[in-house]
Order: C-alpha cells, then structure tokens, then sequence
C-alpha cells in the first residue's frame, strides 16, 4: 500500500508561507474574474427549490445570524452560510471547471472564505490569496487521481473541494503548517460525493458539505484539533482509500511556481463542460440555418462526454444538465442554450421531445474535453459536419471579464429586474485594494 510522507506537509507549507506579494498578477486577476462567476451562479441558484428546502431544514438547527447567503436578505450561521452558498452556485451547473481534473474549484472555497469574512476581519487581498491556495490545494490533489477518480464515480468537486475549502479557510485563520495539516486531516475524514447524483438535488449536498466541513476543519484545527501526519498518502489515507494509484508529482511538483486557478474555465451554458464544445456547434449551425429541419445528429467527442451526459432519456430540468441529447435539442428548437433551455418545461416540450431522439452520441479519445464534433443531418438528406477545438470559455478560448460581468448582470435581473448589480462588480474588480470584504456577499442581496 502507499505510504509516502511529506505529500500533506507540503501542500500545507505552500499555504501556510505564500504571501500576496508572491502571486503573479495574472493569478491575482483571475481569481477576481473567479468571484465574478461565483457571484453570477450564486445568483441564479440562490431561491432555486433544493436550495429553498435546504435553508428550511438547516434554519430550525441554526441558532445565529452571522452570515450572509447570497442574493437573500436572510442571515444564518457561518457555516450553513457555506454550506447554502455552494450549494446554490453548484446546483445549476453553471460554475467554473478546471479542466485537467472537472473539479468546480470556486463553488466549494469561495463561500467557506466569505463566510470566514463575516466573523473575522479579512482585507480584499487576504480574501483573494486564500482563495488562490484553496483552488491549488484541490487542483493538485486531483491532479495527481485524474481521470480515473472521476470515472470511478467520485464526484471530484466534492471529494477534493473540502482540502480547497479547508486550505482557504485555515489561510485566513492564519494556520501555522503543523495545524494546516490537522485541517486538511479532518477534511480528508469528510471526503465524499458520487457522480451517481449528477442531475438530482443531491448533488449539491455534497458540494455544499465540501465548503462547509472545510471551513469546519479550519475552526477545529485552530483550537487544536489534531490529525494525522500523513491524510493524503498515508497507508490508510486519502489516496488509498479512493483507489486510484495516484501520481504524487502532479500534486507537489513546482508549487508556488505554477499555478492551476489560470487553468480556469467559465461558462456560457448552464450545463456539463463537455457538453460546451457541441453546444457551440449545434448553435452556430443553427443561426446559419434558422428554418432547416434537422433529420439526425450525430456527435463525437472525448468517452467522458458519453460517460457522464450520453442520457436521452430525461424527465427533469436537473437531468437535463447532463444531458447532451437534450442540449443539443433544445438548442436546436429554440436557438439558445440559456437557463429556460434546461428547464422542467423544456424537457417536457413535445419539440424536445421529437428532437431528443435524433441525437446519437460517438466515443473518441482523439478529442480532449473542449473540443467535439457534430454532423448534422437535414430532413432534405444534406449533411454538415462542424468541429470545435476549444469550448467557448474554456482556457483556450476564454471568456472576456465583460462576458463575465454580462453573466452576473443577467444572473441579478432573472430574480429582480430593478436590481442594481454594478456596486457589485465594481468592488469585485476592486478587493485587491479593499481593507475589509465583510460586505461583499452584501452587495449581492436586493435592497427591499
């Protein structure tokens, strides 16, 4: 079995000695486009149902008002505020992606941070470096099992967004190496999230105790909770217990020197990344043929978008996210590929419905997860074949901080059109300058 110390020693002295001063300022700007994202997802998920029901449950054992939940004017406890606000940014799918690993890196850190900086004073720049070192940590210790832990059914956001969470976290609390290892400990205890719940209000328990049990593993550490030495490569740690042989290099190799938040996608379609790249096919297509009637499609891409979305047969909004038979229809008959497009209603339209059955999906290593290529079939037998090489929003083909602020513009007006967002983004831009993000989250919320 694997035993190899110093792998958790080292991702904690990454956090515990990296200072501001260290991150390159394409780092410190994209960990501002990050916030950007998170607050336009967290907006669009914020009074969605299985957050509704979320909060009902969680507020009868909530006994404090101390943090904010984005989008409401409600308050609860610390971390139920984490919990609530991972979960609403997650349960769209319209969160950000690191690519190499389909981790979701903002949702599970960013609202563990936030809901530290409604306890303790934490200045914009501390904010944005905890976050940088939490989206680190998560990405390395995914790195290091990819593909295969995700393959296996382990819900990768999850299961490594808790040592993310856990790492911003204990940063902000100013954690010492010995205690940040305690807390990557207890994280690493509290591991869990399976694919099998993709497309079901399940999913988002998961992604919501990632942030929460992190920024919790932090406040215990902090008191002195202790862990074991070794909880990511110990004989009985992490790393076995997941079962996938992992390579140690891609976790500890060149920290502080490269950074994977610059690996970060964002997205236009609220739906599973591999989807992204069909997606932008099926819709330039459709503009060019706005009265075409589409006979067949068939569309190959990289085994993971057959794995995880190769599901014709859906009955729900949620399902449809993962879904690229109901994508590629439901661009298809209306054009877009917008939050209504993966709607209950929209599964259930007849024209979906019709067009669903038309879509026939081909596994192909040859394409890398942003890229796919579909071949589109008309009712008059004329074929067309379209490819895309890199997604719409992913790293090589990004979206513009504009698109970005677009995205939290429409995320604010879907609830309440007289919302004024632009407080919001201006100081999102600004925290590398602020002395105190305690009313950040605020800004998000309405004025009644």
């Amino acid at each position: 079995m694997l035993h190899n110390p110093g792998v958790t020693e080292k991702l904690a002295r990454l956090v515990a000695q990296t200072r501001w001063e260290d991150l390159p300022s394409a780092v410190r700007h994209q960990a501002k486009r990050s916030f950007m994202n998170f607050f336009a997802v967290a907006l669009a998920g914020c009074r969605t149902g299985p957050v509704e029901i979320a909060l009902q449950s969680l507020a009868q054992f909530s006994g404090g008002k101390q943090a904010t939940l984005v989008g409401r004017s409600e308050r609860i406890d610390a971390l139920s505020a984490a919990f609530l606000n991972a979960a609403g940014a997650n349960v769209f799918d319209f969160c950000d992606t690191h690519l190499r690993t389909v981790i979701h890196p903002t949702s599970p850190v960013a609202p563990a941070a936030l809901a530290l900086a409604d306890l303790r004073r934490v200045s914009g720049p501390e904010l944005l470096l905890a976050f940088v070192l939490g989206n680190e940590v998560q990405a390395r210790i995914g790195l290091a099992i990819s593909p295969d832990h995700y393959s296996k059914g382990w819900h990768i956001t999850s299961t490594c967004g808790v040592f993310g969470a856990a790492a911003a976290s204990g940063k902000l609390l100013g954690l010492d190496e010995r205690k940040m290892v305690w807390a990557l400990g207890t994280a690493s205890t509290q591991s869990s999230g399976l694919c099998e719940c993709l497309g079901t209000p399940a999913k988002s328990v998961s992604v919501g105790n990632a942030s929460r049990n992190g920024l919790w593993s932090a406040l215990l550490a902090e008191q002195g909770f202790d862990g074991p030495p070794e909880p990511l490569a110990g004989v009985q740690g992490f790393y076995n217990a997941m079962g996938v042989p992992p390579n140690l290099s891609l976790a500890t190799d060149r920290l502080g020197e490269s950074w994977e938040i610059l690996a970060t996608s964002y997205k236009p379609y609220p739906c599973g990344f591999v989807i992204h790249p069909v997606l932008d096919c099926v819709l330039d297509w459709r503009r060019a043929h706005p009265n075409s009637d589409v006979a067949r499609v068939v569309i190959r891409g990289n085994p993971l978008l057959s794995d995880r979305t190769d599901r014709p047969n859906i009955a729900s909004g949620r399902e449809s996210q993962v879904s690229v038979q109901h994508a590629v229809a439901a661009a298809l008959v209306y054009g877009k590929a917008g939050l209504e497009q993966f709607s209950d209603a929209c599964v259930r339209n007849p024209k979906v419905q019709t067009q669903r059955s038309k879509v026939e999906v081909v596994r192909d290593p040859a394409f890398s997860t942003i890229a796919a290529a579909v071949e589109i079939t008309t009712a008059d037998g004329k074929t067309e074949r379209l490819t895309q090489e890199a997604a719409r929003g992913s790293d090589a083909n990004p979206m513009s901080d504009q698109d970005l602020e677009d995205k939290l513009r429409t995320a604010a007006v879907s609830w309440n059109p007289r919302q004024n967002i632009t407080p919001l983004i201006d100081a999102i831009w600004a925290l590398d300058k602020s002395g105190d993000v305690s009313g950040l989250a605020a800004l998000s919320v309405p004025e009644l």
